[in-house]
């Protein structure tokens, strides 16, 4: 079960009013009242029935009676207004059954204690069979306001018990089930039902705030977000402030009706045109070509996965702010891969997008500086198309990050990010395990000669005994020892390079041990080296240390037409 407490001020007869009308698409049936503070009050019957007005204002009028009684002394937004409502797959309850869970919320969040004969008056309505509203004005027979601080989680501890006890289903709860707090602003029911209608599974929304998230993931600056929201087949327009700057933007689905529009801001918190200025300044600048002086720099590819790598160690070592701008440009990420990345992976890679959203939320707010790395690799990435290699490499990444996501949110016992992230590994490792057998079989293709395949069996057993052996039997061990050879050929020492990959990943609960090392020594050989220290790996087999034997042991479709952006004031 859900709660939901909102404020809408001192209007209770505006609340009620709404309760018991038809609602806005007629979704309000047989409204009534399944329990209130006195079992005598007269039930005001839905909206069509004879005296239904008069009986309103009566309601209004008892519930709002110690409000004029305590006067000035009022609380400002004297009105308490709570939805409850079970999830889809529960059972229909009864009239009596949601009448004990009103009074139990109410005991729980300090309005209406249980045996209080001052408790806060109240009423519970039913007008759907999925859930109650219940309103209460909050002044107290002592003419008092009453103690329902942190009412909202109070009243989620509660709903936990009454889902065991009446055999409902476990709902995770998180904080982003708190109104407000989410990043993600939820489709209204008008819009989900409109959506229906028109055959669409996803609401106007949703399908904006996919768009808009994807542009923002390949721009560079603001007129070619702006570019990219036409391109996708939006229509766009800016509002500009006296001063000349640029105040807000607002996007609609093309279609042949009037569109509706939505600000960056009802799409998602961090959509609003403010926010978008802090990501897009936040990137650190990446080369868009070779450069003559630096012949051997790293792929923006492996740049991001260096930088995606590293996020788990932000998740338990930096502040709230950090860990948030970390998590949110590796969902800029996940939202860029689908237009790198073949047909057959798109569908799965835009799933694992939406549901990171939801994964990677906190209430901190970002400060994106902290990750300018990786979303400056991100936009440079747009200049390198991938081969499947780096892209079977960055989600590996992104999948040891999910994991650790999933692992953080446990352990705060946010059970709806626990989901999210869940879903999103679902999704990333359906993607890799499709593109990740073919690149490890070309790169086995180029295996080198058996006498070099045993030398660096030798060297992994010096370098990872406890692993050396599942490494040999496993599928991509003939796509490491081609990997080690690149690697060497480029001067790398074998021994050096697989010591250095084993200790940027913990080994033991990886599902294959040759495939972690085969992208981290596929990043880690693109590294330039200097001609000092280059070495005939042929002439010599490395030499490993008992120290580092040790350390490394145990580490740790069809594009719509575009459309023209307005500019108005």
């Amino acid at each position: 079960m859900i709660a939901n407490i909102v404020k809408p001020g001192n209007n209770t007869y505006g609340v009620l009013a709404y309760l018991f009308d038809k609602g806005r698409a007629n979704e309000h049936t047989d409204q009534h009242i399944v329990a209130s503070w006195d079992d005598f009050i007269p039930d005001p019957d839905p909206w069509d029935s004879p005296g239904h007005k008069q009986r309103l204002g009566q309601l209004t009028q008892a519930l709002d009676l110690r409000v004029k009684q305590a006067g000035n002394k009022a609380p400002e937004g004297h009105v308490w207004h709570c939805s409850i409502r079970a999830a889809p797959q529960d059972r229909i309850l009864t009239d009596a059954e949601w009448a004990t869970i009103a009074r139990r919320v109410l005991h729980a969040t300090g309005i209406a204690p249980d045996g209080d004969p001052d408790g806060c008056r109240w009423v519970a309505v039913r007008h759907a069979e999925d859930h109650i509203h219940i309103v209460a004005t909050k002044v107290r027979g002592d003419l008092r306001p009453p103690r329902n601080w942190n009412d909202y989680h109070r009243a989620m501890n509660e709903l936990r018990a009454v889902e065991e006890d009446f055999g409902l289903t476990q709902v995770p709860h998180g904080p982003e089930a708190a109104a407000g707090t989410s990043a993600v602003k939820r489709s209204t029911r008008a819009e989900e039902e409109k959506a229906r209608r028109q055959g669409h599974d996803k609401t106007a929304r949703e399908r904006l705030r996919h768009a808009v998230r994807t542009a923002l993931s390949h721009a560079k600056d603001l007129d070619e977000f702006f570019n990219l929201l036409a391109d996708a087949g939006l229509q766009v327009e800016t509002r500009t402030l006296p001063s000349g700057d640029l105040g807000g933007y607002k996007v609609a689905l093309s279609h042949a009706g009037t569109p509706i529009w939505f600000s960056g801001s009802s799409l998602a918190t961090d959509l609003s045109l403010p926010q978008i200025r802090q990501r897009l300044a936040a990137t650190e600048a990446q080369p868009t070509a070779t450069s003559s002086a630096r012949p051997h720099r790293p792929s923006p590819w492996h740049v991001a996965t260096a930088a995606a790598e590293r996020i788990p160690h932000h998740l338990t070592r930096a502040d709230d702010q950090a860990v948030q701008a970390h998590l949110t440009v590796l969902g800029e990420v996940l939202y860029a891969l689908p237009a790198h990345a073949p047909l057959r992976l798109q569908a799965e890679l835009q799933r694992a997008a939406a549901a990171f959203e939801h994964a990677a939320h906190t209430r901190a707010r970002a400060d994106h500086q902290h990750a300018r790395a990786l979303r400056g690799a991100l936009k440079a990435m747009r200049y390198q198309p991938a081969d499947h290699t780096g892209l079977a490499m960055l989600l590996d990444a992104a999948i040891l990050v999910v994991l650790a996501v999933q692992r953080h949110s446990a352990l705060h016992h946010h059970d709806r990010q626990v989901a999210a992230a869940r879903q999103t590994l679902t999704h990333l490792q359906a993607a890799y395990s499709q593109i990740a057998p073919a690149s490890l079989a070309e790169l086995a293709r180029h295996s080198p000669s058996d006498n070099t395949v045993h030398r660096y069996a030798r060297t992994l057993h010096e370098v990872l005994p406890r692993h050396a052996e599942q490494i040999l039997t496993e599928n991509a061990w003939p796509a490491l020892t081609a990997t080690l050879a690149a690697a060497e050929a480029a001067g790398h020492n074998p021994a050096t390079v697989l010591q250095q990959a084993a200790q940027r990943r913990p080994l033991d609960d990886a599902k294959s041990v040759s495939e972690v090392l085969v992208w981290r020594v596929q990043r880690l050989g693109d590294r330039h080296v200097s001609s000092s220290q280059r070495w005939d790996a042929l002439d010599r087999t490395p030499r490993v240390s008992s120290n580092a034997r040790t350390t490394a042991a145990t580490p740790s479709t069809s594009t719509p037409l575009p459309a023209r952006v307005h500019r108005s004031r």
